[in-house]
């Protein structure tokens, strides 16, 4: 698996990592950083197991399935 885009919001709080597989698959992950761990990057949306066939389709997925 390896990024291919990361994305924060404005806040740089919340990113959303979208990521291609080896067999061309494209997914999504969705991660927040707070002070309290140190700014380190914690997984809050696990959407791995959704396959999207293009990098559009699954920024078009992660629009829709994260708030913000």
């Amino acid at each position: 698996m390896k990024v291919v885009t990361s994305l924060e919001d404005a806040d740089g709080a919340r990113c959303v990592d979208l990521f291609v597989r080896e067999d061309g698959s494209f997914g999504f992950k969705e991660f927040r950083r707070d002070p309290e761990d140190s700014g380190r990057w914690t997984l809050v949306g696990d959407y791995s197991g959704l396959r999207c066939s293009s990098r559009d389709e699954a920024l078009a997925a992660a629009a829709g399935a994260i708030d913000w």
